[in-house]
């Protein structure tokens, strides 16, 4: 019974402070010192007890180095859908697609999104193209991209992370 108590508390513990590591890293991407700085001392500090426990336990069972691990894998997990879900960041996306598709561009419009049109021509082809170019809340992507996908399956897109904006609108 202590090795499944000592077990489960460094698996909670390990979930704790990882998940932690995972949304600090996010917000120190993006620029928020102060809070990634207290989040970065409430890893270590969570991280040393349990790394402590874990390694001075009198419990001699292979359900430590287990636990441990599962800790760090479900805290990855965790922590990372925690950025996604609650961390609001910007993207930039870029998407090459077939030259004047006139209905993709009604949907941009009806949807709300703000574009650039860049003209292209392929160096190797010659075959003309555009370039959209948007800045957008990341929770807008998944919809963003549904809709590329829709009008032209062939669209080549590009997204990145995007660290700041001035001026222009962003959905």
């Amino acid at each position: 019974m202590e090795l499944f108590f000592l077990c489960l508390k460094i698996f909670g513990a390990r979930i704790l402070d990882v998940s932690i590591g995972t949304v600090k890293t996010m917000l120190m991407v993006k620029g928020k010192t102060i809070i990634m700085v207290l989040l970065a001392f409430l890893e270590v500090f969570i991280w040393f007890l349990v790394a402590r426990e874990a390694l001075v336990t009198s419990v001699d069972s292979l359900f430590v180095p287990i636990s441990y691990s599962l800790g760090y894998a479900t805290g990855t997990l965790l922590g990372t859908y925690l950025s996604n879900t609650f961390i609001k960041g910007i993207v930039g996306v870029q998407a090459v697609v077939e030259k004047g598709n006139k209905a993709l561009f009604g949907a941009i419009r009806k949807h709300g999104y703000a574009v650039s049109v860049v003209d292209l021509k392929e160096d190797y082809t010659g075959v003309q193209r555009d370039m959209l170019y948007f800045q957008i809340n990341n929770r807008n992507l998944k919809k963003l991209l549904a809709l590329l996908h829709k009008y032209d399956s062939n669209a080549f897109i590009v997204v990145n992370e995007t660290k700041a904006v001035q001026n222009g609108f962003i959905k």
